[in-house]
């Protein structure tokens, strides 16, 4: 039984930067024993608010109770020492050391009588936190040679240190797998039978039915408001989300496609072990599998960043080897990476140069120096083409929200649309209006004759996306099957490697 005395209450909080409000005055109270789901768009002011409890951001105004005593966060070590752990959306691992030692970092780690560090005790005390969620995971390597979903576990390992009473997760589920999912549940379920409470942010919105109790939802920095779990249908939670109805569903119609202009033939390299397809002007190939199946890998053997150790290409029937990414651009390949904080754009940059870096030839005619007019009118065209919501073009990209920048790094392969647009996992951590913008822009580039490759996880997103999918598991090629007609449950079975009945 939930208690009804708030745990911890964040009253009227306000955030703004250069002007632009994140957060306005917002209010949120969390209940002891309660799974708390906050949902919002992108740029809605989940992720200030979040830092703000953190301790991490600093309110221009409101206050945070605990237990009905203000309290004053300078510091993340400061919500630590009163009960509050956190996973952040993004996984911010110290690559070159190991699991245990990212799953404590900031914290003291275990000495011997000598005053030394405690590997042996240290390596036990991960291993079982890692048990504890459920997982068989190495924590005495370095993180960097674990998958991806993989690094993501050590980085919710991190939030069971110490006793936490309030648990916070930002997308703690955007790289795991079904089976890790399942497992994370256990445990969200197992801290609320134990009186811990646990605020859960996601916008994979069945999640939240699923596991929540109550929501808050968040719309332009503001609390619409906060509903029991029951109260709400989907459709319902999406209008207070976006202030509409979506009015329109998974899209489905396919495009005609053209010639063959691509082929790959036993491709190999890295995990993928001799993969062969084709591809069609306008078509939508999608790649599915299960975490580590070599879906993403395939794409950036494409690509010229990972070197092939077998296998062939052709486009327009000429061979096709790129030894680099710049290679692959030239040749009219384009890529949205599965990471766009690592790999898809500069940070600390504006929008605006992050949009035309591409393509900054286009702007120079025979001087060395940028025609920043002609930069500024073709980045603002295309930053309303793919209806990016920006203070300016001059505004650092990592101050807009995940949906725009990915809106930034779809923008900037528009200059010139590409032969070939590789995909992966374009909507991760998206949210419902803008993930619907991303497909309307993919539609478009497949009209126009894109091929197109496609990496996603979502299994609704592939189905009515691809023209065709390319199953794999552990880097082989099981299937190559038409996507009409097809349901959920049958492409899981092949992407666990079992044929379906008839």
């Amino acid at each position: 039984m939930v208690d009804e005395k708030p745990l911890l209450v964040m009253q009227d909080i306000v955030k703004q930067y250069s002007g632009v409000l994140a957060v306005n005055h917002a209010s949120l109270s969390l209940l002891p024993g309660e799974v708390h789901g906050l949902v919002g768009g992108n740029g809605a002011g989940k992720s200030t608010l979040i830092k703000i409890m953190a301790g991490v951001v600093r309110p221009d105004h409101g206050q945070i109770l605990l237990d009905g005593a203000r309290l004053d966060l300078r510091d993340g070590s400061g919500a630590y020492r009163h009960g509050l752990s956190f996973i952040h959306q993004e996984l911010n691992l110290v690559p070159y050391l190991s699991g245990a030692e990212n799953i404590f970092l900031g914290r003291p780690y275990p000495k011997t009588r000598f005053g030394t560090i405690d590997w042996q005790v240290l390596n036990r005390r991960a291993d079982e936190i890692m048990r504890g969620l459920g997982m068989r995971i190495r924590v005495d390597v370095p993180v960097g040679r674990l998958s991806r979903g993989e690094q993501a576990m050590i980085s919710l390992g991190r939030a069971f240190v110490g006793d936490a009473r309030i648990i916070v997760m930002d997308e703690p589920t955007a790289a795991l797998t079904d089976e890790e999912i399942r497992s994370l549940f256990r445990v969200i379920r197992a801290l609320k039978a134990r009186g811990r409470t646990v605020l859960y942010v996601s916008h994979r919105l069945g999640e939240i039915f699923e596991i929540c109790d109550r929501v808050t939802v968040m719309r332009d920095g503001s609390v619409v408001g906060s509903y029991p779990i029951g109260g709400l249908s989907q459709s319902e939670m999406i209008r207070l989300m976006i202030g509409r109805s979506l009015g329109e569903g998974m899209p489905s119609a396919r495009n005609r496609s053209g010639r063959v202009f691509f082929r790959a033939e036993a491709l190999a390299g890295g995990p993928v072990q001799g993969v062969s397809f084709d591809l069609r002007e306008g078509e939508i190939l999608g790649l599915a599998g299960l975490v580590g199946a070599g879906r993403s890998e395939v794409l950036h053997l494409l690509y010229g960043s990972i070197r092939p150790k077998g296998g062939r290409m052709w486009m327009d029937d000429k061979l096709f080897a790129p030894r680099s990414p710049a290679e692959a651009i030239r040749a009219g390949l384009a890529m949205v990476p599965e990471e766009r904080h690592r790999q898809g754009l500069v940070l600390n940059r504006s929008v605006l140069h992050n949009i035309t870096l591409p393509a900054l030839d286009r702007f120079t005619r025979r001087t060395c120096f940028v025609n920043r007019a002609a930069e500024h009118v073709a980045g603002q065209k295309l930053a309303q083409r793919v209806q990016l919501k920006a203070a300016s073009l001059d505004q650092r990209v990592n101050q807009l929200s995940g949906g725009n920048q990915q809106k930034v790094v779809f923008a900037r392969w528009l200059h010139a649309p590409p032969r070939m647009l590789l995909l992966d996992e374009p909507t991760r951590g998206v949210d419902v209006a803008a993930r619907f913008e991303i497909y309307r822009i993919i539609r478009e580039l497949a009209a126009t004759g894109v091929g197109i490759v496609l990496v996603s996880s979502d299994l609704p997103e592939l189905l009515s996306l691809a023209d065709r999918l390319i199953v794999l598991r552990e880097g082989r090629q099981l299937a190559e099957l038409p996507t009409a007609g097809m349901s959920q449950e049958t492409l899981l079975h092949y992407c666990y490697g079992e044929v379906p009945r008839a």
